[in-house]
């Protein structure tokens, strides 16, 4: 069932709302979150398909708010609400709700989502794209308990990570830490089976791939070694390989779907390792609603400290002359027992 609501309030959507789900048969209100979909009117369609999928595992209202662009002074000046409200089977499991914002109302999008709430419920913001800066300071953000980002959606995604750890609140996070989870319990787990220390990492990815940072972050601020990067051709991440006192641990996935563990005297197995869609992230996300302090000791670690780190051990290639003398290598920096990785 959808309803179009034209030059509208606040107050009339809810209303379509509440004669919606009388129309349908189903008045009373089953949702357990409120979620808030920032983005813009190309990335609408995405975003909105992704929060429907996930809307099955966490029924939800879910508030889309699209900010138009007024081309003449004289539309930036007229201030109107356009909305389209959705239930029953047009909104999978919640109810959805389509906002457009014209003119001086772009700046107040917190007066026009704040009434139409779930009283008593949760609160996730969702930027699919062109998040702000300092998610927790953003009048919509300041709403919410989560406030979810993608860092990999960003012009300059490396630079982006950078300002997060700059402005991180508790409740922040990133969906390209989210990618990441399946890789920190694979890696956890192959540190389980074998008693070891570990000496050195690589991390290897597409380059402006942020997940592939924020991976090699988590494992240097876990394991306290020095963290290698490595460029390529992707897609994702497609390698990680530790040092160990007993010998290399490789997780290998060249293709983006099949991964190869490898552990020193053990056969090596096939685990499934697939990319995953933007309405699994989305679910997972939704899944806990308290700040995640594992995603911010990895951010804050800091990606000048990989660099030095990985500079302190790496070995140093020199070409040399027939018949002339290595030189002496510099002996490593000492470092302290690795712990072993904890998953998510």
């Amino acid at each position: 069932m959808k309803t179009d609501l034209t030059d509208t309030t606040s107050s009339k959507i809810n209303k379509a709302l509440v004669l919606g789900r009388r129309a349908i048969g189903t008045p009373a209100v089953g949702m357990v979150l409120t979620l808030v979909i920032v983005t813009d009117e190309e990335n609408a369609y995405d975003a909105l398909k992704a929060a429907n999928e996930a809307s099955r595992e966490h029924p939800s209202r879910t508030l889309v708010v699209i900010k138009r662009v007024s081309r003449s002074p004289r539309d930036r000046a007229k201030a109107r609400l356009d909305a389209e409200v959705r239930l029953g089977a047009d909104a999978s499991t919640g109810e959805t709700v389509v906002l457009r914002l014209y003119g001086e109302v772009v700046d107040h999008a917190q007066s026009v989502v704040l009434p139409l709430l779930l009283p008593d419920a949760p609160v996730v913001v969702w930027w699919a794209v062109n998040a702000p800066t300092d998610p927790a300071n953003d009048p919509l953000g300041a709403l919410a308990q989560r406030r979810v980002t993608d860092t990999y959606a960003a012009e300059q995604p490396i630079q982006e990570l950078t300002a997060r750890a700059d402005t991180y609140t508790p409740g922040d996070t990133d969906l390209s830490w989210t990618r990441i989870t399946p890789w920190r319990s694979m890696l956890a787990a192959a540190l389980d089976q074998v008693e070891c220390e570990v000496t050195s990492a690589e991390v290897e990815g597409e380059e402006f791939n942020p997940s592939v940072e924020l991976l090699a972050m988590w494992l240097a601020e876990r394991l306290a070694v020095p963290v290698r990067r490595a460029k390529s051709a992707g897609p994702g991440l497609t390698s990680v390989r530790m040092q160990t006192t007993t010998g290399p641990i490789v997780l290998d996935r060249p293709d983006g779907s099949l991964a190869t563990l490898s552990i020193q005297g053990q056969p090596d197995r096939a685990v499934a390792l697939k990319r995953r869609d933007t309405a699994e992230l989305i679910a997972e996300e939704l899944r806990r609603l308290d700040p995640d302090d594992t995603y911010a000791s990895a951010l804050k670690f800091g990606l000048e400290r990989l660099d030095e780190d990985a500079a302190t051990t790496a070995p140093v290639t020199v070409e040399e002359a027939p018949g002339a003398a290595a030189p002496a290598a510099k002996p490593a920096a000492k470092k302290a027992p690795a712990k072993k990785a904890a998953a998510k």
